[in-house]
């Protein structure tokens, strides 16, 4: 399989059917090994993994629909972010959002299911020809417009429902969002575990989900995030809040200057390993409350807790051939994890 990358400025693009296939097989096959991955290791409690995957498969749906969009497509090109993160531009999962909205308008102006149908019969059982690229991108329209659900769409922002916590955590009450980094053009999943000082959490669910949407929804310090928190929700009391970052992803599209993707890109022009090889960086904060304090003035005074330093872990997964292949080029990388490399399966791609 030939794969060629152009990379202006920001972005790789693909401009194949090949590579659309390519991409999403890779994107699809890694996360679900991540997935078990990080719940064998104990990464994250059998709740958060629920939630851990449910963020995953809106993910994958859009990268899917991404595939459907562009394969056909001789005017525009799938970008892969450039910045230190291996997954598509954020702007590829606005212009999906933007696309459904107006999937009425498009699907009216695209040719009949069945015209194009009985076009495709004929051109290749009566003229025995190969169907144009331009009818073929008709058709991966309207597969796109006509199934795409705009609600599974990976969006800037995605709120999770209010749940009781599991048992032994921090807190009675937990909730998880997750959003798409426009600086990093990475996912984040977090879990927020918290008490409630009133009787029903329900009366105060719509200003949690809004404050979360409106100081959680990008990357930073993660004692930022928690103060903002719990200084605009007098009634929510924050105890453990937990960040998951995923990425980047390295991998043969990936352009970064990260050290493993370029020990990776080597690998695969040097051929120690295969074309397919992966890898992706976890990264796991945490933050905790502890002692109290009084904050404002004398007649507006308000009761905030004080938060532990950040507690940072760093997590590989990758094959056994490339963890190899890092351990004799990039070895002080490595050093850096919480625990060493964690192994997860090949990928396979048929070359034919």
């Amino acid at each position: 399989m030939s794969i060629i990358i152009t990379t202006p400025l920001d972005s790789a693009v693909l401009d194949s059917k090949k590579q659309y296939v390519f991409y999403h097989k890779m994107v699809d096959f890694a996360l679900k090994e991540l997935i078990v991955r990080v719940q064998r290791q104990n990464l994250c409690n059998q709740q958060e993994i629920i939630f851990f995957k449910q963020y995953s498969d809106l993910l994958l749906y859009s990268i899917e629909a991404m595939r459907l969009k562009y394969m056909y497509n001789d005017d525009e090109n799938m970008k892969i972010d450039l910045t230190d993160s291996g997954f598509p531009n954020y702007l590829e999962f606005r212009f999906l959002y933007n696309d459904l909205q107006l999937r009425k308008e498009y699907i009216s102006k695209l040719t009949k299911k069945e015209v194009l149908k009985e076009e495709f019969l004929d051109t290749l059982l009566r003229k025995k020809e190969p169907i144009k690229k331009s009818r073929l991108f008709q058709a991966a329209s309207i597969v796109y417009y006509s199934s795409v659900n705009q609600q599974y769409i990976f969006n800037k922002f995605v709120q999770g429902k209010i749940i009781s916590a599991p048992k032994n955590s921090h807190a009675n009450l937990m909730t998880s969002w997750s959003f798409y980094d426009v600086s990093t053009n990475r996912p984040y999943i977090c879990f927020i575990y918290f008490n409630y000082d009133g009787k029903r959490i329900m009366d105060e669910k719509q200003a949690l989900y809004d404050v979360l949407k409106e100081s959680a929804d990008r990357e930073m310090s993660l004692d930022t995030m928690a103060y903002n928190i719990d200084r605009k929700l007098p009634k929510i009391h924050p105890k453990h809040i937990k960040r998951i970052d995923l990425g980047p992803f390295h991998n043969v599209f990936a352009k970064d200057e990260n050290e493993i993707t370029h020990a990776i890109l080597g690998g695969i022009a040097k051929k120690e390993i295969p074309l397919e090889s992966y890898a992706i960086s976890l990264k796991i904060d945490e933050v905790f409350s502890g002692d109290t304090f009084t904050e404002g003035s004398f007649f507006s005074k308000q009761t905030m807790q004080k938060w532990s330093d950040i507690i940072k872990q760093n997590y590989l997964f990758a094959p056994h051939r490339v963890i190899q292949l890092l351990y004799n080029k990039e070895v002080d990388a490595l050093n850096k994890l919480a625990k060493p490399p964690i192994q997860i399966a090949d990928l396979e791609i048929s070359r034919e």
